[in-house]
């Protein structure tokens, strides 16, 4: 099986072309700020976006001649995990997200190319993956509720995977999740199902490398109303500029995880205090599976720090077993779950 892989971040459009699930080809197509300046929305890039994968394409010499078509899923409405057939009424909801993501041209890029493929474009386990159960999602204010927004894609596909490697259906066990990368979720696998999850995306959860994470809302009260910050100044500390970014000016991990490793500050206890954070989380989402967890599955693009996994391994040893899969995996895991469709073991759906 043969498939084409679209991935568009902020500033980049991730492609790859994959034989079952072994790589043939990729790219990265690089976005200047100055380029991107000029579209109002990330809507409005499509025609940038769709030349660029076309020219890189061209370029190295590789026929559009595909069996499926797979791209990163968008800020749609809530929906459960799975992969999802490319549909007007999905591209009708990405075109007016109430939210504005490059993400969100993953299945309007990947239908073009599917068409003139006559072949199936494909989404799967986009942010929006919302499978949590009701006693999960209330706060202590009846008109805000907790939402399920996280690493959906890869903690869905290492899921899987690790699965598969001791035998078993993913749908057999009960797993935590912790991606840790730039934002950082934990997420509770009951039975192939997300029961419970931080939003990694405003606020909630352990501090991150660009994220605040929790914070006491009374403090965050007096921020609002201090008079010195605006709104979008406040939202920027919560995602975007805080976390380590904040405290260090940088969000280059490698390299603090490495100054923290080598006992330099004040990397090293920012560092521990991240890792405590992340521990505490990983507890409570043992508790939510009734302290009844097959596996820890740590990773993310930190979790390929040696330092900073055993350091975890060590605060979460009482909880069960703790297994390192590194990375972000998002076009690996696209490919997989395209891979799966073909070969019956996932039942693609119909976005409503």
């Amino acid at each position: 099986m043969r498939t084409f892989i679209i991935n568009p971040g902020s500033t980049s459009t991730k492609i790859a072309v994959y034989e079952d699930m072994t790589c043939l080809w990729s790219d990265t197509i690089r976005h200047a700020p100055k380029e991107l300046a000029g579209y109002p929305t990330a809507i409005d890039q499509y025609p940038l976006r769709m030349r660029a994968i076309r020219e890189r394409l061209q370029a190295s010499d590789m026929p559009i001649r595909f069996d499926a078509v797979m791209a990163r899923g968008g800020l749609l409405k809530p929906l459960e995990g799975g992969v999802y057939i490319v549909n007007e009424n999905m591209m009708y909801d990405l075109i007016h997200a109430e939210k504005d993501h490059a993400c969100n041209l993953g299945a309007l890029l990947a239908d073009e190319i599917a068409r003139e493929c006559a072949c199936q474009a494909y989404i799967a386990d986009p942010v929006v993956v919302d499978e949590m159960v009701d006693v999960a999602r209330y706060t202590g204010m009846p008109g805000i509720r907790r939402r399920s927004i996280f690493h959906a894609l890869n903690s869905k596909a290492v899921s899987h995977i690790y699965a598969h490697s001791i035998g078993k259906r993913y749908e057999e066990l009960n797993l935590v999740v912790a991606h840790i990368g730039g934002g950082i979720s934990i997420s509770a696998h009951r039975r192939g199902r997300v029961v419970d999850v931080n939003n990694a995306l405003d606020g909630d959860g352990p501090f991150a490398t660009e994220r605040s994470g929790g914070i006491a809302a009374s403090d965050i009260v007096d921020l609002c109303f201090s008079g010195d910050y605006t709104k979008s100044e406040i939202k920027r500390m919560i995602h975007g500029g805080g976390g380590m970014m904040a405290y260090l000016g940088t969000n280059d991990m490698q390299m603090i995880c490495l100054k923290a490793e080598q006992g330099e500050e004040p990397y090293k206890s920012l560092i521990e205090a991240m890792l405590y954070s992340i521990a505490k989380y990983i507890g409570s989402m043992y508790v939510a599976l009734g302290g009844r967890a097959d596996a820890i599955i740590l990773t993310g693009g930190i979790a390929q720090s040696g330092h900073c996994m055993q350091m975890l391994k060590e605060m979460i040893s009482c909880l069960g077993p703790a297994v390192v899969m590194p990375g972000e995996n998002e076009i690996a895991s696209l490919a997989y779950n395209a891979l799966c469709v073909f070969k019956g073991t996932i039942r693609p759906r119909q976005y409503v």
